[in-house]
């Protein structure tokens, strides 16, 4: 298990699949097809039955029930693409074999060194065989070592038939990084009374709450003029642009916010005195709270409106999900059944809200509970992003262990 977890992810993770918000067709890059073809070719290779890749980049497969017991049909999924806050391209994943605990020297020339001073966690993984980059790159175990456990978890079920199980639905999307993974995605089609996203961070992640979530687009349009003779003239739309940032709340950031804190996030902003565009995102679990700050954005924008004219400034502000809790605690012993599978395996649990994206958020409010498991990475979306084997190995051991635990409790 522990080789193939290693192979398949370091294959994964060298195709660039860095998804494109900006591109609206699906999936918004071509890379993402390319792992998506290369999964199903590796999904005929080990026996799984009926594989479908459809035009925009779902792969679907089946692993045939083996026992006798009415087990509902379960769904495990996780995501195709790579965050877009830094470059998934050339990726050269780097295997660290029995971490010392000290400093790790990802990039010689560039001098970027992978520290515990700076990222107290790795002192948890001093023993672990650790995945990292070369520090040029994200890695890109978010998703691909979801992907890679799930595909593992299949085989070793296909290859130990002794384990009895019900039918296993297994899904890899698209551009879930920007929020469109589950767009397209066919819940009638996968056919499974619930699922779970290999889509969480560090070990015993257990996650069935997420973020009530909006991205916002502000335009700022000004009039360039020669700064000679700009009096009275010249409108510059990058002030407006600061105005309408220092009217929010300086404290309800990410980097000042954790638990259950919402935040606005600043996530990009591109202009120069004729227009400028401020790209944030929104986040709150409570509705009210989220529904409040959503209304902080128009107020701010329509007094910016009468201050400066209502040409000089949009506001493009869109849901994206909601929080999955009012979902799935209806059927909350999928998660209870996560949990004791883990503790079983010695895992603690940790059940905590996820303070990011899943794509479980909005299938579970089009009809299919799905709730996150931990895949075991840390400090994604960026050069300092690592993965223990270990983990991962413990996550595939999950994933069995939940598909095993529900034909256990079976009537036959």
């Amino acid at each position: 298990m522990r080789d193939e977890l290693i192979n398949r992810f370091t294959s994964y993770v060298k195709v660039d699949t860095q998804s494109n918000e900006d591109n609206l067709v699906c999936p918004s890059t071509p890379g993402q097809l390319t792992l998506a073809r290369q999964l199903v070719e590796e999904l005929e290779a080990i026996g799984m039955e009926d594989i479908s890749l459809d035009d925009n980049g779902y792969v679907m497969a089946t692993l045939p029930g083996n026992t006798v017991k009415d087990v509902p049909v379960i769904g495990f999924l996780a995501h195709l693409d790579t965050a877009t806050d830094f470059s998934g391209a050339n990726v050269q994943p780097q295997i660290l074999e029995s971490y010392d605990g000290g400093d790790i020297l990802l990039n010689e020339p560039g001098d970027i060194v992978l520290s515990p001073r700076d990222f107290p966690e790795l002192s948890h993984y001093k023993g672990h065989t650790l995945i990292t980059t070369d520090g040029t790159s994200l890695l890109g175990a978010d998703d691909k070592a979801g992907i890679a456990e799930i595909m593992t978890a299949m085989n070793y079920l296909i290859q130990h038939p002794e384990i009895k199980h019900g039918t296993i639905r297994v899904a890899f999307t698209p551009d879930e990084e920007i929020g469109r993974g589950p767009d397209r995605f066919d819940v009638d089609a996968f056919g499974a009374e619930f699922a779970y996203t290999v889509d969480g961070g560090p070990l015993g992640e257990l996650e069935y709450e997420s973020f009530n979530a909006a991205a916002a687009k502000v335009t700022c349009k000004g009039v360039s003029v020669h700064p000679g003779s700009a009096k009275g003239k010249m409108v510059n739309s990058a002030k407006i642009a600061m105005e309408f940032h220092a009217m929010l709340p300086a404290a309800e950031a990410p980097e000042y916010t954790d638990g259950y804190d919402g935040f606005y996030h600043l996530s990009s902003i591109q202009g120069d005195v004729e227009q400028t565009r401020l790209h944030y995102i929104i986040r709150d679990f409570d509705r009210e709270q989220f529904e409040a700050r959503k209304a902080k954005m128009q107020s701010i924008a329509e007094e910016l409106k009468a201050k400066y004219g209502p040409e000089r400034i949009n506001l493009d502000l869109r849901d994206q999900y909601y929080n999955m809790r009012e979902k799935i605690e209806p059927v909350i012993d999928i998660v209870n059944v996560a949990a004791e599978v883990m503790k079983e395996l010695k895992i603690e649990p940790i059940i905590t809200p996820i303070r990011g994206g899943t794509d479980g958020s909005q299938l579970s409010y089009m009809g299919l509970p799905t709730p996150n498991l931990f895949a075991g990475g840390e400090n994604f979306h960026g050069k300092f992003e690592y993965i223990s084997v270990n983990s991962m190995i413990k996550a595939t051991e999950v994933i069995v262990g939940i598909i095993r635990k529900f034909e256990e409790r079976a009537q036959s």
